[in-house]
């Protein structure tokens, strides 16, 4: 019954290829991807394929890299294919009513949160700088709006303390990739009904900047922590020390109070340092220096001296 479906895979990123390759795993027929244009990659700039891309050529899939689909040529080369879905996940390309409505069941999207709350573009590092305690996915009918679709299907995850913006994009890109797979087998059996989303619970999760990963020393260790946390991989959280750059991979609050002024290094040995902060210590335990790798704290001390510095 599976290959019966033709699908129309678009995205771009890591997180959709796990999801194509779970579709092409299912035995369902993708009869076309669509991802981004091939971009400079890496330190010799040489264009390179996007995960997607690869994996469809891996599978003999026919690829097509519009800069927009807004282009009456390409939205008529997408309709004439007359699929019955198109499945989006972190495509990057606004996708037209005409889009929207070739398909015979329009088109599906991956989200990285549970809808209404983080709707845009970065819900997984807005969850974790937020304090949320759970996300997931939710597979979405998609509309004009900004992820204002009737919700088909939802999977939660917990958010751990632990958790950075990579190691729960890792999650959340496995469960997307099943979740997918879900509904289409709900789509060929009938049974794939929408839930309308209520507006006011709905939250805009905005694109990072680099600007947001400078720390305020002021603020709480658990605020600061969120923000090592989301910020890991990028743009990655950061502050000064003796007025060069130092990035923070890895902090965790301490359960100790200081008085010391805010961005005071308290204490330093093997097991990091220990900064104050507007209300209580955040410990950090990788960092890196300008043309350094990140390093463990032990081997950081051995080339820096801490004694009464204040970062940032």
């Amino acid at each position: 019954m599976n290959e019966k479906l033709k699908i129309i895979f678009a995205g771009t990123p890591e997180f959709a290829a796990q999801a194509l390759k779970a579709i092409l795993a299912s035995n369902y027929d993708v009869i076309a991807v669509y991802t981004q244009p091939d971009r400079p990659a890496g330190r010799g700039r040489k264009l390179t394929p996007s995960a997607v891309k690869q994996v469809a050529l891996e599978s003999d899939i026919p690829v097509y890299q519009p800069v927009s689909l807004k282009d009456e040529e390409a939205q008529k080369e997408l309709q004439a294919m007359n699929a019955d879905v198109m499945v989006v996940a972190a495509y990057g390309l606004l996708l037209p009513k005409a889009i929207l409505d070739a398909p015979k069941y329009g088109c599906l999207n991956i989200h990285g949160s549970i809808l209404p709350r983080w709707r845009g573009a970065a819900p997984i590092q807005r969850a974790i700088l937020e304090g949320d305690t759970e996300t997931g996915i939710t597979i979405m009918q998609m509309d004009v709006g900004l992820d204002t679709g009737d919700m088909l299907l939802k999977i939660k995850c917990p958010i751990r303390d632990n958790d950075t913006a990579e190691t729960l994009h890792d999650k959340l890109a496995g469960i997307g990739a099943s979740a997918i797979v879900s509904a289409l087998d709900r789509l060929v059996l009938g049974g794939l009904s929408g839930e309308k989303q209520d507006d006011v619970l709905a939250n805009y999760a905005r694109k990072l900047e680099k600007a947001e990963a400078i720390i305020d020393w002021n603020k709480s260790a658990q605020e600061i922590d969120r923000q090592v946390r989301a910020f890991n991989p990028w743009p990655v959280a950061q502050t000064l020390f003796h007025d060069k750059v130092m990035r923070i991979w890895q902090a965790k609050p301490v359960d100790q109070t200081s008085n010391a002024v805010a961005g005071t290094i308290i204490n330093a040995d093997k097991n990091g340092l220990d900064v104050a902060t507007g209300n209580g210590i955040l410990r950090l335990t990788q960092i890196q220096l300008p043309g350094k790798k990140p390093m463990d704290v032990a081997s950081f001390l051995n080339a820096n001296d801490v004694t009464d510095v204040v970062l940032g």
